[in-house]
């Protein structure tokens, strides 16, 4: 009866106006976030005590909408529940972008609105039901860490899939261009390497042996002699084996005369064909030097992380069980973290990059460039150059596929996961 007639005071009490003490102290007291207990959802009021939210559920608008929502509960979970995830996404969104970020810092920042939707009216009991909730539908990147949760952003807005669209467009014609330009690479040495050939075969010279037919045939040495010469023999007689005198004839070498035109412009036109086709074999060379450099300058990383690949602990602080022992990633996360499953005890560990180094195979088992031109070919061990710290690889797979390449240093190639049958 006490509480009955407290009501009906305060019912017909008229409420304080605006600037008087008391509206203004009520105004300070509900500035800010107050005890989620004495909040009703349905109603969306928020009351200060005990008192307060006890008056409120024996109100008259209380009980009217405590019979809507009977009516249709699901109707009004559905859309508390929308109103939440709105919210909650849209701070993501703004203020983290695709940022890998906590769950919990998100929900702080959005609770900190004063009409904000309390999880409790909504279809998901806990934070955590509500992130796995996001992963499970594409919404958010979701990964579960020994701090808690953590959920990157996933921007499916128009703008960004343009975005994206635009910059794989992009990477296709650079990729495009760049097999093109080293498909035309590949043809020019192909024809200076065949111009070079057939040049060497036109000016090898072909000794042969000396060749009698007839083996009864006199061999006569006609010798150059001067014209004085000639006549001081002349009529001078020799015997032969009859005793016959037989008169001796010289024979005057063809006269010298000057070479003749045709011949300098014929030797002057070899000269140049074999010099223009020096340079065009060295102009081939400055090219792919060229390209060499310009692919080395865009693949150098300062990160060389790779799936598949194996790599050796070199982190002491892991323990003894793992350190110097080898395994292979199976995901890289941002660029510089790998997660490693140890080959010997199958263990999963989240190592960074710092605290790992590449292994090198033995002569003729398959690889991956990590880093540098060639970043991302695989290929085949054919040697170690122990001395330098370098190896040299065929490459087995892409356009420049059977290409050597040597001195790539250690931390530039290493071991391809192969496994059993």
């Amino acid at each position: 009866l006490l509480c009955d007639c407290t009501f009906f005071l305060l019912s017909i009490m008229p409420k304080h106006e605006f600037l008087t003490p008391k509206a203004i102290a009520n105004r300070i007291k509900s500035k800010g976030l107050q005890k989620l207990r004495w909040y009703c959802q349905m109603c969306q009021k928020q009351c200060r005590d005990e008192n307060g939210f006890k008056c409120h559920t024996m109100s008259e608008s209380h009980q009217r909408q405590l019979l809507l929502v009977a009516e249709n509960p699901g109707r009004f979970v559905g859309g508390f529940s929308a109103e939440f995830l709105k919210g909650f996404m849209d701070i993501l969104r703004r203020q983290y972008g695709t940022r890998r970020i906590h769950c919990n810092v998100v929900y702080q920042e959005y609770i900190k609105d004063k009409d904000h939707y309390h999880m409790n009216a909504t279809r998901w009991s806990t934070l955590t039901g509500f992130v796995m909730w996001l992963g499970r539908n594409g919404l958010c990147e979701v990964e579960s860490t020994p701090k808690g949760w953590y959920i990157t952003y996933i921007d499916r807005s128009p703008e960004a899939l343009a975005r994206q669209a635009a910059d794989d467009k992009k990477k296709k014609m650079d990729r495009d261009d760049e097999e093109r330009t080293q498909r035309m690479i590949d043809e020019q040495i192909v024809r200076a390497l065949a111009n070079k050939e057939e040049e060497e075969e036109n000016e090898k010279v072909k000794y042969v042996g000396l060749e009698r037919i007839d083996e009864n045939e006199k061999l006569t040495f006609k010798l150059f002699e001067t014209s004085k010469e000639i006549e001081e023999d002349e009529g001078q007689t020799s015997t032969d084996q009859n005793g016959k005198d037989v008169k001796i004839k010289t024979e005057m070498p063809p006269p010298k005369t000057a070479p003749r035109q045709n011949d300098f412009k014929h030797n002057k036109s070899k000269g140049f064909q074999r010099e223009e086709r020096k340079r065009k074999v060295s102009a081939v060379e400055e090219v792919f030097k060229m390209e060499e450099e310009r692919r080395e300058k865009r693949n150098r990383k300062d990160y060389w992380l790779h799936e598949g690949i194996i790599v050796k602990v070199i982190h002491q602080k892991l323990g003894e069980k793992y350190y110097k022992r080898k395994g292979v990633i199976e995901e890289v996360q941002n660029l510089y973290t790998a997660v490693v499953r140890m080959l010997d005890t199958n263990d999963k560990l989240k190592i960074d990059q710092t605290h790992l180094e590449t292994v090198i195979p033995m002569i003729g088992k398959e690889l991956m460039i990590v880093n540098g031109a060639y970043r991302g070919c695989k290929a085949t061990l054919e040697s170690v150059d122990m001395k330098n710290y370098c190896v040299c690889v065929k490459i087995s797979q892409g356009p420049s596929r059977g290409r050597l390449i040597d001195h790539l240093a250690y931390e530039d190639v290493s071991k391809l996961y192969i496994e059993d049958p």
